[in-house]
């Protein structure tokens, strides 16, 4: 009996550190993420499945994933600590760091190998808007106010570079709440033009549609800083180092196939200054 006591003993005393080191006391108990819609809730949650269950694993902690309507309610919720890290784009990144105390740690690198994407200007397909000229007095969708290639760069060109205002220039100008509303509602012809994101066509091609066959792509930017994951800053040092480490070595290939991308890479926030500079070139621009 004795010795049964003793084995007993010896396999607590080895297990619990392992739990402990798994979920340390200053943890919270379990882990929320906000994700920016960039696609419909289901299937952004769809899409993070097989990373949301890493993420538990290599943990140790309950993952939850929150979606909201718009871009604003992410940063809201972790303004007010409702969130732990997010899911951002540049801009609402930015925005995230200035109120919400986020800090970037992981960058989204797309399998061309660059860490960075493009905004696209598209029109349906046989449509009579074959440029973005062709497309003054047209219906044109914008993403969110938030979104960066769904609102904040192609402003800028238009302001900048076509010296017009978009809701002068279009008979009229809607934001669609994500790129996937905006290309479905290209495609279904709700709208004559939208700007989106070419990663996240990627991430409806063959699926809800088919580039070549559905858009005609009528402008492209220069490329633009990933998206990223973010922490609050004041999170523990040591949850904040475990998270970072959980990212970069995540190498599944079916999950990294579900988000469209390689992999995920070290991120540091001076990487979006050009962003900044984007904001306030537009700021600047519409006081005009």
């Amino acid at each position: 009996m004795k010795c049964i006591k003793s084995l007993i003993t010896l396999v607590l005393a080895i297990s619990l550190p392992a739990v402990a080191m798994a979920a340390p006391a200053d943890w919270p108990k379990k882990l929320t993420i906000g994700l920016i819609p960039t696609e419909s809730s289901s299937h952004m949650t769809d899409r993070w499945d097989n990373l949301h269950k890493y993420l538990e694993k290599k943990l140790g902690l309950p993952v939850e994933l929150k979606t909201s309507t718009d871009y604003n309610g992410v940063i809201t919720a972790m303004q007010f600590k409702h969130i732990d890290l997010a899911y951002f784009g540049p801009k609402s990144y930015v925005e995230a760091a200035q109120r919400a105390n986020a800090e970037c740690f992981a960058i989204e690198v797309s399998p061309d190998g660059t860490n960075g994407y493009h905004s696209l200007m598209i029109a349906k397909k046989g449509s009579t808007v074959t440029s973005i000229q062709a497309a003054k007095g047209k219906t044109f969708a914008f993403v969110d106010p938030n979104s960066t290639s769904g609102m904040l760069v192609p402003t800028v060109y238009f302001v900048k570079e076509m010296k017009v205002e978009p809701e002068k220039f279009f008979s009229k100008v809607i934001y669609s709440g994500s790129h996937e509303a905006s290309m479905l509602a290209v495609k279904s012809g709700k709208v004559d033009a939208a700007a989106v994101s070419d990663i996240d066509m990627r991430r409806g091609e063959g699926k809800y549609w088919k580039r070549e066959k559905d858009f005609t792509v009528l402008w492209t930017s220069k490329l633009i800083p990933g998206s990223n994951m973010a922490y609050r800053k004041d999170l523990p040092e040591s949850l904040k180092k475990a998270l970072k480490d959980a990212f970069l070595s995540y190498n599944d290939k079916e999950g990294l196939k579900q988000l469209k991308i390689m992999k995920y890479a070290a991120v540091s926030d001076d990487v979006y200054d050009p962003i900044r500079e984007q904001i306030e070139v537009k700021k600047q621009l519409t006081k005009k």
